[in-house]
């Protein structure tokens, strides 16, 4: 790896952790209580893997990873998906409760066809929901969820930087904590345990 991509890849390392960090003073406490319900997260009409047109309501019954990446991306997307996936299977049948859904920021690439082909990599979660749309789509749900990211280079082998952080939402659609990338499957399984035991 480049010296250049390493150094793409601290900056939107920071970026993310910064913007988890002002949502909240600490990852591993839910929101919610006493502390206030963090404003992350809304409406959103975007499209999945098979074609439908879904919104919010597919975060409603089980909780839920929601992870902004793209297909192309060359560690970052893949890495954090194989990490959920192992945190699924040591939550053992609690697994089922949770769900993973990954929204591209690469709308121009990201087909619904091409998010179905990587998406049914077996490293990844089962039943992964890969969501895509338009530009202006795409631009309004991560603006809800506070996720920076930006078109670095050009033509067609062109990266996008982007935020690195998963969002733990509850079976309201409700945004309950941030797992960090690099959290291990062993800790990221832990808080999800957590955040499901405590409802």
């Amino acid at each position: 790896m480049s010296k250049r991509s390493l150094i793409i890849i601290a900056l939107v390392a920071i970026l993310g952790l910064a913007a988890g960090l002002a949502l909240f003073w600490r990852t591993d406490a839910p929101v919610g209580g006493a502390q206030g319900q963090a404003n992350v997260g809304g409406p959103f009409e975007l499209v999945d893997q098979d074609g439908r047109t879904v919104d919010q309501s597919i975060l409603e019954g089980r909780w839920s990873v929601v992870f902004f990446g793209f297909t192309y991306c060359p560690d970052i997307c893949p890495s954090t998906l194989q990490s959920v996936a192992a945190a699924q299977d040591q939550l053992g049948p609690r697994g089922a409760d949770l769900q993973t859904v990954f929204i591209s920021v690469d709308p121009e690439r990201d087909t619904p066809e091409q998010l179905k082909t990587y998406l049914s990599l077996d490293a990844f979660p089962d039943g992964v929901i890969g969501l895509t749309g338009t530009p202006a789509q795409i631009e309004q749900v991560a603006k809800s969820y506070y996720v920076y990211y930006r078109k670095s280079g050009e033509g067609p082998d062109y990266t996008i930087d982007h935020s690195t952080a998963a969002y733990l939402m509850d079976p309201q659609g409700r945004f309950n904590r941030v797992l960090a990338y690099g959290m291990s499957p062993d800790e990221m399984a832990r808080l999800i345990r957590t955040a499901m035991q405590e409802g």
